[in-house]
């Protein structure tokens, strides 16, 4: 019995209870719409007969099998969870001689019907048709008023539309956030790739120079110790030069990619009906900017998308990059409705993380929203990192340095 109990409020893996539960919505969010069953208690007060010992009975028979069918339809697998919806519109017309507020369960029925079913929307219509000309047909021929009647097909349309186009506004958003994630993925996986291709060129051509030339200084030891010395020290030069390309490509790991934002953003703003469109200038289009730099600006792209998303009611955003005076220089504006901004946990942490880096941030909201990030592109010399291309370097580490 304990096993049948665990089964039967278990939720299916393609249940609609798994799927909000899956989303990170409360499984109160799903149940809480049993309470528009309170018409099964209301509809009494309306009729002759009134809260009778009939009401009272078939309402006790009644209301736990509709709440069981209720349960199912949110924890049964997509494939069979039409069955109960139909269940629901079964009891209704099974009561309807003698029990009204039965109504109620039909309207409940064809909700969820539309809801569990996925076909196309002109069969869903069709259905919907044709289970509310059974309903006005056998209510008609049990005498009941067809202005207590007329009401029932406006119901079901306008209530299942709502539910419909939540069920598909909700399916809209998780094929969002996917594309979101796939977008961020494969551009992680590219840099990855190029990151891999970097360290192997380099570490290849560095290892191979350190061989041959500690070869060299092994030969000229004996008969040109200054020779020898000369090659142990370029030896010594070179790998120094490989250890800090390696650092930079790897902490470009770590780096939050600037092109992943964008196309992120792009996809976030779009699917809410925001046009997004963004463009560099030339030198900003040549510029190597340091991990520290692009990961500062690709989160500041972030967090103003999604403050456009959220706020800002705009129908169109831009992004903008430039180089001025050795700055790299964001601005993103709206044409939403602008005015006042509070300076929330979102604006806040942009503006740390600007500053953190040296850089400026300004939001002005006069006419639409418009944000403006200014950072350096030179950080703190000890941020810079030596090349064998002739890039700044350190000053070359003692020999107890720590590496």
């Amino acid at each position: 019995m304990s096993t049948l109990r665990s089964k039967w409020f278990t939720p299916a893996a393609d249940s609609v209870m798994a799927y909000t539960l899956r989303r990170g919505r409360p499984a109160w969010s799903e149940a809480v719409h049993v309470l528009w069953s309170a018409w099964v208690f209301v509809t009494p007060a309306f009729s002759p007969q009134g809260y009778d010992a009939r009401w009272w009975l078939l309402t006790l028979l009644s209301y736990p099998l509709f709440l069981a069918l209720y349960a199912r339809v949110l924890l049964a697998p997509a494939c069979i969870a039409w069955r109960s919806a139909l269940g629901m519109v079964a009891l209704c017309l099974v009561l309807l001689p003698w029990y009204p507020s039965g109504m109620s369960y039909f309207v409940f029925g064809c909700v969820f019907l539309l809801a569990s079913r996925k076909r196309a929307s002109w069969m869903e219509a069709a259905g919907l048709l044709l289970l509310n000309l059974v309903f006005l047909g056998w209510a008609a021929l049990l005498g009941y008023p067809w202005q207590a009647m007329v009401w029932m097909p406006v119901v079901t349309l306008i209530v299942g539309l709502v539910v419909h186009v939540e069920r598909v506004n909700e399916a809209r958003d998780a094929a969002l956030q996917l594309s979101q994630d796939e977008v961020r993925r494969l551009a992680a996986t590219a840099e990855r790739e190029r990151i891999g291709r970097d360290l192997h060129d380099l570490l290849g051509h560095t290892l191979s120079m350190v061989a041959l030339k500690s070869d060299l200084a092994a030969r000229l030891v004996d008969r040109d110790p200054a020779a020898a010395r000369r090659e142990i020290e370029e030896v010594a030069h070179g790998a120094r030069e490989a250890l800090g390309q390696v650092r930079r490509a790897v902490s470009g790991i770590r780096a939050a990619g600037l092109a992943a934002e964008l196309a992120s953003a792009r996809l976030l703003l779009e699917a809410d009906g925001v046009a997004f469109d963004y463009s560099l200038d030339t030198d900003m289009a040549q510029a190597i900017l340091s991990p520290l730099v692009e990961t500062t600006l690709a989160l500041t792209v972030r967090e103003a998308a999604t403050n456009v998303q959220r706020h800002a009611r705009a129908s169109h955003a831009r992004a903008t990059f430039a180089i001025e005076d050795g700055h790299a220089v964001l601005c993103i504006e709206d044409d939403g409705r602008g005015g006042a901004l509070k300076a929330g946990n979102g604006l806040a942490g942009m503006r740390e993380r600007v500053q953190a880096v040296g850089g400026r941030l300004v939001v002005d909201g006069s006419s639409g929203c418009r944000i403006q990030a200014r950072v350096p592109l030179v950080q703190s010399p000890a941020e810079a990192i030596p090349t064998a291309q002739g890039e700044p370097a350190r000053s070359q580490p003692g020999p107890h340095a720590a590496v």
